[in-house]
C-alpha cells in the first residue's frame, strides 16, 4: 500500500474527519520523482472540538508514528474543527517553496 493511502486510512479510521486532504508535496522537493516523503495534511473534525493545536498535532503524530519514523521527511498539518473550517472559508493554506538540498540559493 502507498504511504499516501495508508496516511489516508488510518487518519479516516482514528479520526473520523468531515474532511480529509492528504496532499503529497515531495514534487516540490529535491527527491526523485514519485517520491512519496513530504505531505501536507488537512484535517477537520469533531474529534478537535476544545483541544489546543499541539495536542491536536501530538495525535495525529500518535496516529502516525510508524510512518513519521519510517517513511516520511517532512508533515504539515492544519487541524480544524467543522466551526473552524466554515469560519476559515475552507481555504488550505499556501505551502512555501522548498530552498533546500539543491534549490537552496547560496
Amino acid at each position: 500500500m502507498r504511504i499516501q493511502q495508508t496516511i489516508e486510512r488510518k487518519i479516516a479510521e482514528s479520526l473520523t474527519p468531515a474532511h480529509l486532504e492528504v496532499i503529497n508535496e515531495s514534487h516540490m522537493h529535491s527527491v526523485p520523482p514519485g517520491s512519496e516523503s513530504h505531505f501536507k495534511l488537512v484535517i477537520v473534525t469533531d474529534a478537535f472540538d476544545g483541544i489546543s493545536r499541539v495536542r491536536r498535532h501530538q495525535q495525529v503524530h500518535g496516529i502516525l508514528e510508524k510512518e513519521l519514523k519510517e517513511d516520511l521527511h517532512a508533515l504539515s498539518m492544519q487541524t480544524m474543527t467543522p466551526q473552524e473550517w466554515t469560519a476559515n472559508g475552507g481555504q488550505v493554506m499556501s505551502s512555501p517553496e522548498c530552498l533546500g538540498g539543491s534549490k537552496h540559493d547560496t
